[in-house]
């Protein structure tokens, strides 16, 4: 029996948390990597880690405020230290100062706020004595290092790695969704691994048998329950072999996953509400990443960027909640989703005392703006009407008019309901 994904496609707005003991390091999730730094070198963060601030409950209600409906962890993280208490390794949170599992009141600050709950598993592990140097890794130029370990054995590592999995998946209660990263044979590094690596057909079967509702994602090497474009918005809905699949563009705050200090690099809030209502455009979902500190607080500039799109979330929620793609053709600078007879116009840029919607003469009964539900009246032009001087001249035949007020309304992205007459019979205007 196939997961069921109508919560997923109901709810379109997630919160990614990127979280380890990089966030000391606080340059980027990938800096053992990027620094090239050993165990040892590493080791320093393990020795500091103790987020004394952490508070899940907090991280909870600041998504659900923010219009989030569920929330995605990195119980595991390329450098393989993990977040709760395996009983796998020693490289874990409760060896390190804070000496506490953290998963555990993650999933149950989110199951209280009603949010759905994810966690990641990264299936790279620089830190495991079995994992294969390649390019990715941090002593990938270390000869030295690579002559002593260049018979590291992918099947040990592989075992752990299933074993581990077994333990989220069995320790926490249900798991709504689980982000796997990342297969890379072929790629540019080389050394990559994929499927046969991790034997993803028989770690697949594993999760179904375990969590048969949850929904896996694409980065196995295996086709998932949906596909991940990663810092980049599609142009378009997304298929395979000419058919729609679901969907999740997950993007940064800033270019960075984990806490990064001194990145300035952060997109402004009605961009981020720009790029969630062109997903829901086209059929997918936004999974928005923030990166705690090192004491386990929200950053700041995070925590303003959410409450900005709370705001408007606030107002605009119907607008992307359960929403989807629309059989209409929207105009420029324009977004349509749709859900039933609900059609929303969200307007990237607003224009003067006319908005022009081709082919909705006629089956259209009411609009109104969405953040007061004030009222916004239809006309319909003559096509044939002549342009003079103070006078717009026709417009294509089918073409529906909104008259909109001069001021846009106080928000980034301004929504107009239009509630569709589906019987198409009668008439505007």
């Amino acid at each position: 029996m196939p997961p069921h994904t109508s919560w997923f496609t109901t709810a379109r707005f997630g919160m990614f948390v990127h979280w380890g003991l990089y966030s000391l390091a606080a340059r980027h999730e990938w800096v053992k990597s990027r620094e090239k730094l050993t165990d040892e070198q590493y080791q320093v963060y393990f020795d500091h880690f103790d987020p004394d601030r952490y508070d899940p409950v907090q991280w909870a209600r600041s998504a659900k405020a923010a219009g989030m409906r569920y929330v995605v962890l990195t119980a595991k993280h390329h450098d393989g230290f993990c977040l709760w208490d395996s009983a796998l390794t020693e490289y874990k949170v409760t060896n390190t100062p804070y000496g506490r599992d953290l998963v555990g009141p993650f999933v149950e600050a989110c199951r209280a706020e009603g949010l759905g709950v994810g966690l990641y598993y990264s299936l790279i592990d620089w830190h495991h004595p079995s994992f294969p140097v390649d390019g990715t890794h941090p002593q990938r130029d270390d000869e030295e290092f690579k002559a002593a370990h260049k018979d590291r054995d992918i099947r040990d590592y592989r075992r752990y790695l299933h074993a581990q999995v077994r333990e989220l998946l069995t320790s926490y209660g249900q798991i709504d969704y689980l982000f796997f990263d990342f297969s890379y044979a072929g790629r540019s590094w080389w050394g990559g691994k994929g499927a046969d690596d991790w034997d993803s057909p028989a770690l697949l079967k594993t999760v179904r048998e375990l969590q048969p509702h949850i929904l896996v994602n694409d980065r196995t090497g295996l086709p998932g329950d949906f596909v991940t474009p990663e810092q980049y918005q599609p142009s378009g809905p997304m298929t395979q072999d000419g058919r729609p699949v679901l969907w999740e563009a997950c993007q940064t705050l800033n270019g960075s996953w984990g806490y990064d200090r001194d990145n300035l690099d952060h997109k402004s809030a009605d961009l981020l509400i720009r790029m969630l209502v062109d997903g829901v455009s086209k059929g997918g979902n936004l999974l928005l990443n923030v990166g705690p500190t090192g004491r386990g607080d929200l950053d700041p500039r995070d925590t303003g960027a959410l409450a900005e799109i709370g705001r408007w979330t606030a107002l605009h929620e119907r607008s992307v909640r359960g929403c989807g793609p629309s059989p209409y053709t929207a105009p420029a600078e324009c977004r349509y989703t749709q859900r039933g007879d609900r059609l929303y116009v969200h307007l990237f840029a607003w224009p003067l005392r006319h908005l022009h919607l081709p082919g909705l003469a006629g089956k259209v009964r009411y609009a109104q703006l969405l953040n007061d539900a004030s009222e916004i009246v239809r006309i319909r032009i003559d096509p044939d009407r002549p342009a003079v001087n103070t006078e717009m001249g026709g417009q294509p035949a089918g073409t529906l008019t909104l008259q909109i007020p001069v001021r846009r309304p106080d928000t980034p992205v301004p929504v107009i309901e239009l509630f569709l007459d589906t019987s198409a019979e009668r008439a505007d205007g």
